[in-house]
């Protein structure tokens, strides 16, 4: 069993440790080329796979879930394992990653009075099912639990989008209730009206931001 805990600096078992991590999404390459994506990752040096989870391909109808196949998400994570990688999950309603409405269920706008990704409680309400379905899968693959899933993200980029604590704190509150134990973290531009926005560092979640360029003004940011 191992441990991963975040003092001044990442300590896994302890241990001082640096997250290498490259993106690898699970829905954009077919299975059998998992092991050989993820070998390759290993062998340019990384430690950790990072990637996305599309709601709408898991609850392509409502209450209809699918975790199998060529989104086996599982299985793909417990291939990375087999390869001694550890894993950052962004399990976020909304996803963004250039995916069809971020990844959340285009039925969602068949409720013409819900405001999806809001603190609005119909919405919230369905991704608490969501969750319900998706959470055990990533709960028992924590690093904590024996398994290789290091960190885990609270919603994505919500500082370029809105400014609503009340549905970020309970993104976290639904992840947290069903199990998850593993740090966790926000992504948003890094720029001060998106961190304002989209972070969450009151409540112990990581601040973190994305960018393509210009590293060392961005990381001063």
């Amino acid at each position: 069993m191992h441990s991963f805990k975040i003092t001044n600096q990442f300590l896994l078992d302890d241990e001082p440790f640096t997250i290498l991590s490259g993106a690898i999404h699970y829905m954009r390459v077919h299975p059998s080329d998992w092991h050989h994506s993820l070998y390759n990752l290993k062998a340019l040096g990384f430690n950790t796979v990072e990637t996305y989870v599309p709601w709408n391909l898991h609850e392509p109808k409502p209450g209809v879930f699918d975790f199998s196949g060529s989104i086996d998400l599982a299985a793909f994570l417990d291939e990375a394992a087999s390869l001694g990688l550890y894993a950052i999950v962004r399990p976020s309603p909304f996803i963004c990653a250039e995916w069809e409405f971020g990844g959340m269920p285009a039925w969602l706008l068949r409720q013409h009075d819900m405001r999806p990704r809001s603190s609005d409680p119909k919405f919230l309400a369905h991704v608490a099912h969501y969750y319900d379905h998706l959470m055990p899968i990533l709960v028992s693959r924590q690093i904590d639990k024996g398994g290789n899933i290091i960190m885990m993200q609270v919603e994505n980029e919500y500082g370029s989008y809105c400014e609503d604590k009340d549905y970020l704190r309970a993104i976290r509150r639904l992840m947290v209730e069903r199990g998850v134990s593993v740090p966790l973290c926000t992504s948003d531009g890094p720029w001060r009206g998106c961190l304002r926005a989209g972070t969450l560092i009151d409540d112990d979640v990581l601040c973190t931001g994305n960018f393509g360029s210009h590293a060392k003004e961005n990381f001063e940011a």
